[in-house]
């Protein structure tokens, strides 16, 4: 990737640099940490538009459960800021960065939600587009714009909030944003079930989340041979929640708040599979997870469930057919995301699922309202058609 890099300092020179771009045909890619960089086509040739300069907290009412912050800003000082006051994000982000064999902590908020990024939380909180309230934003047409508001009830315009939410930075370079939070749990405790096989626990994972135990997280890790669900709360309701769980499941050790966090983090990104494989993103029917990895089984793939089995994380050896991965989703149904790739596959095949031709003649269209030119990041995912 080329390292010609700017870094303004406000709204104004921001807009003046994309119109710059524009007018000279330079490609423009945004960089908040940088923690996902190394996600699309590689050596990409583009002007890198740094957006730390964005960076701090605008506007926090912990009252209101609402927070501004500049995009640029550290997901740990977020958390921080937060925890302080007994609060947490309404979403479940997570750091791309170990993903990488890099350092946590250096993912900002603004890259979060521009790659729509939810950690194991979000089957019971929601995607992180659901608690985006508001925005600030330049445009590819080098123009300042704003969407939604700072209050949870905005029914004005059009919902850009969840437009900005996933677009990889394709169609604005959000400069602050306001979201949702709410209060920590309590306490939390996560039960594992012990010797399950993939379709067993999944199973096991529809019958929690079907009880009335009100499941945060579900997630399976067939190396390790455990099924994790965790509950949060109050602590009687988590006692009592989990001793339903025990009765609807059976015999289930019980780890208490704090002491099943190392296990989380081995869900989290996929970090089960961490290592120098190809790493693969599937989300699926819960039920249709087992099939994908069997599928693909022969190739040496390993697996870990997320979401109660409707996030598959999967590596495959770097030498083996990867393009087998996308035929096998289009059988079962879902999208296959690929992560982490050596340069020679990421050229060969675009890191996001292959869009069906009416759905990609839509973003097509809307891509270019925003950014008519197409100035911002072309190149990322240019081999959109490639198989």
């Amino acid at each position: 990737m080329t390292t010609n890099m700017v870094t303004p300092t406000d709204i104004a020179e921001l807009c003046a640099i994309i119109r710059d771009a524009g007018r000279d045909g330079m490609p423009a890619e945004l960089r908040g940490g940088g923690t996902k960089a190394d996600i699309g086509q590689p050596d990409r040739q583009a002007l890198i538009v740094e957006m730390s300069a964005f960076a701090g907290i605008i506007d926090y009412d912990p009252a209101e459960l609402v927070l501004t912050v500049g995009a640029g800003t550290r997901l740990s000082e977020i958390e921080l800021l937060l925890a302080e006051q007994g609060q947490m994000l309404a979403f479940d982000p997570f750091d791309y960065g170990p993903v990488f064999a890099r350092s946590s902590g250096a993912s900002t908020i603004g890259g979060i939600i521009a790659a729509g990024v939810s950690g194991s939380r979000r089957l019971s909180a929601g995607a992180a587009r659901d608690h985006m309230l508001g925005f600030e934003a330049v445009s590819g047409r080098g123009e300042a714009f704003i969407g939604g508001g700072k209050v949870m009830k905005n029914v004005t315009g059009y919902d850009l909030p969840k437009l900005m939410t996933g677009n990889w930075g394709r169609l604005a370079a959000l400069t602050s944003l306001t979201v949702k939070v709410m209060p920590r749990p309590q306490t939390c405790a996560t039960l594992l079930l012990r010797g399950l096989d993939d379709e067993a626990a999944i199973a096991a994972m529809a019958r929690a989340m079907g009880s009335p135990a009100e499941v945060a997280c579900a997630a399976h890790l067939p190396e390790a041979g455990i099924t994790l669900l965790r509950v949060e709360g109050f602590a009687p309701s988590v006692a009592a929640r989990s001793d339903m769980l025990r009765a609807l499941l059976g015999q289930a050790d019980l780890l208490a708040d704090g002491a099943d966090e190392p296990l989380w983090a081995t869900v989290r990104g996929g970090g089960a599979l961490q290592g120098e494989a190809v790493l693969w993103r599937i989300s699926t029917a819960p039920s249709r997870g087992p099939e994908v990895f069997r599928a693909l089984q022969h190739l040496g793939a390993r697996r870990c469930y997320d979401w109660a089995g409707g996030l598959v994380w999967l590596s495959l050896p770097q030498d083996a057919d990867q393009h087998r991965v996308r035929q096998v989703i289009a059988q079962t149904g879902g999208h296959a995301t690929l992560i982490r790739a050596p340069a020679a596959l990421r050229t060969s095949m675009s890191a996001l699922h292959v869009e069906e031709p009416g759905v990609a003649a839509l973003s097509a269209r809307v891509r270019a309202a925003f950014d008519p030119l197409g100035i911002l990041s072309p190149d990322r995912f240019g081999a959109a058609h490639a198989h």
